[in-house]
């Protein structure tokens, strides 16, 4: 359906972050020796991908790897293994409180359904809470020494701004010495230029979740659950940090979960996410092998003017190295401005409803609504950082 240009060293990465189950080990095998270890090695680590690549390698020449590869892994199956227990006790937690608690992304996948921890590099954990819950796991938290932080120097470290803008992050070190950065979410994806509207809803996604074997943790229902990696990915324009190793999310839902594709597709066009939705399940097809239907694809897939041009434009900024600078503040506004199905979505998006602006900013008069528009164009453009 689409097709980026990959050198054979990126070749390689592609094929070692396919789910595990599912590798092409003789072909891995081949590029390994063509390309060799310390290129891979260094070109892994651009990619953040030196753990995944590692645990692929392991499988292929088992008792061959160079100590390099193994040394990282185990430092990520150690990390991981910590954030998997803080999860699980955070879980307990709000369980006994009466509040579901739901991993989402990568925190779900690894906690649900990717067993193999050291292959899951997570910078954090991402929850998913109902929001009238939400006051209620935020004082569980700090209860347990949680510090309400967040990361962008742009944002406000109150509870008010993190109720007004889905979700918060908290800052807390774990028992083994790990630092953990947690968010805890009401919007499922909550992203600047994605209207609440156009995500799912938290309650719907509780009440249709399904539980995890041996934990209080739930997992988002298959199809929400690829709809919300798929959101997330297109949230960080495919490419941006974490960037290539995003992909797998997509891959390792669809490679063992069975998804309910009419059901799936009918979810994306409620929500009038299609041209997002395509590009994420189409890059990880592409990049990855990933086996989305074709006629998913079909049915997704915007105009092809706009396929083709957010494919080149992709290729120009670079799917890989993801720490790299890829857009600049116009051009990545532009860009997002492709992942809209319909122009007046993203004229919502930059300009939202007055409903909108009042429910997020807690006002209550109109003469007030420039003032507020200014003061969210400007947090839009100042926290576009890392492009």
């Amino acid at each position: 359906m689409i097709e980026f240009k990959v050198t054979d060293a990126q070749k390689f990465f592609c094929l070692c972050l396919r789910h595990y189950d599912f590798l092409n080990e003789e072909e891995i095998r081949l590029l390994y020796t063509a390309n060799g270890d310390q290129e891979l090695f260094n070109e892994a680590k651009l990619n953040g991908v030196v753990p995944i690549v590692a645990h692929a390698l392991n499988k292929v020449i088992p008792g061959d790897l160079p100590d390099h590869w193994l040394a990282e892994y185990n430092v990520i199956d150690q990390r991981i293994q910590s954030y998997m227990v803080e999860l699980d006790k955070v879980a307990s937690l709000l369980t006994k409180n009466g509040i579901p608690l739901l991993a989402l992304k990568n925190s779900g996948i690894t906690r649900g359904m990717y067993p193999y921890y050291g292959a899951c590099p997570m910078g954090d954990i991402d929850v998913l809470v109902s929001k009238t819950s939400f006051r209620t796991a935020h004082k569980i938290l700090t209860d347990e020494g949680y510090q309400l932080k967040f990361r962008c120097p742009f944002e406000e470290d109150s509870l008010e701004a993190a109720e007004h803008g889905g979700g918060a992050e908290y800052s807390v070190n774990l028992p083994n010495g790990e630092h953990l950065w947690f968010e805890l979410q009401w919007r499922p994806v909550a992203g600047r230029w994605i209207q609440p509207d156009q995500e799912p809803d938290a309650d719907e996604l509780i009440s249709r979740s399904v539980p995890i074997e041996g934990s209080d943790v739930k997992l988002l229902a298959p199809e929400d659950n690829l709809l919300q990696v798929a959101l997330h990915t297109a949230k960080h324009t495919f490419v941006r940090a974490p960037g290539f190793r995003l992909h797998t999310d997509v891959d390792r839902i669809v490679s063992s979960q069975a998804i309910d594709w009419p059901k799936f597709v009918q979810l994306t066009i409620e929500l009038r996410t299609k041209t997002a939705v395509f590009m994420s399940l189409a890059m990880a097809q592409s990049l990855l092998g990933t086996p989305i239907p074709f006629s998913v694809l079909e049915e997704l897939s915007p105009a092809k003017w706009k396929v083709k041009l957010m494919v080149a434009w992709l290729q120009r900024v670079g799917v890989f190295e993801p720490d790299a600078s890829k857009w600049n503040k116009l051009g990545y506004i532009v860009f997002v401005s492709l992942l809209y199905d319909d122009f007046s979505d993203f004229v919502s998006g930059v300009l939202p409803r007055t409903e909108t602006m009042k429910e997020q900013y807690h006002f209550k008069s109109n003469w007030l609504l420039p003032y507020y528009h200014c003061k969210r164009l400007a947090n839009l453009v100042l926290r576009r950082v890392n492009t």
